[in-house]
């Protein structure tokens, strides 16, 4: 065989793939929520709309709400139209001020 027999690898350690960590990552918010794919989202319903928006009135990116691009940007729309009307407030209730 060559200089490295075939036993050489068996006995080294794992090394980590770089950029991955260990940690699995829990489910996706709409799983959690029991989003499916036929759900519509409503302005009015600002209980729901509230998950998908952090506290700086920012949208969750789809990679961390597993929700479709459709469905994205029906939310995007909704929260929208809920925070033109008053329904969501666009930032938080009092920032900080540097």
């Amino acid at each position: 065989m060559g200089p490295r027999e075939k036993d050489d690898f068996e006995d080294s350690p794992v090394e980590a793939i770089p950029g991955r960590s260990g940690a699995r990552r829990g489910k996706r918010l709409a799983t959690r929520l029991g989003i499916g794919s036929d759900f519509r989202f409503d302005y009015k319903d600002v209980g729901v709309l509230r998950y998908f928006v952090t506290e700086r009135g920012k949208i969750i990116p789809r990679r961390i709400s597993g929700l479709s691009a459709r469905q994205q940007r029906d939310l995007a729309l909704a929260v929208k139209r809920a925070q033109n009307i008053a329904l969501l407030p666009f930032t938080e209730a009092n920032p900080r001020r540097l």
